[in-house]
């Protein structure tokens, strides 16, 4: 699993966008990729936990899954 912090939310159309702890390009998250109820009560510079996989609409992008608050 990679570790991160929020960067960025759009609580409004459920979706931000995640700094990974080793570097590299923000990684896109979406609601539906949390435990439910979990997404409203995220905070920017919050810890988490989370996969990562191809887009499925666009391959060349990543999005992280499996997405877990840390600690």
């Amino acid at each position: 699993m990679s570790k991160g912090k929020i960067k960025g939310l759009v609580k409004d159309r459920g979706f931000g966008f995640i700094a990974p702890e080793e570097g590299g390009n923000d990684v896109f998250f979406h609601s539906t990729s949390m435990t439910p109820g979990t997404f409203e009560t995220l905070q920017m510079d919050q810890e988490l936990e989370f996969d990562v996989e191809p887009d499925p609409r666009d391959p060349r992008r990543k999005r992280a899954v499996n997405i877990k608050v840390s600690g």
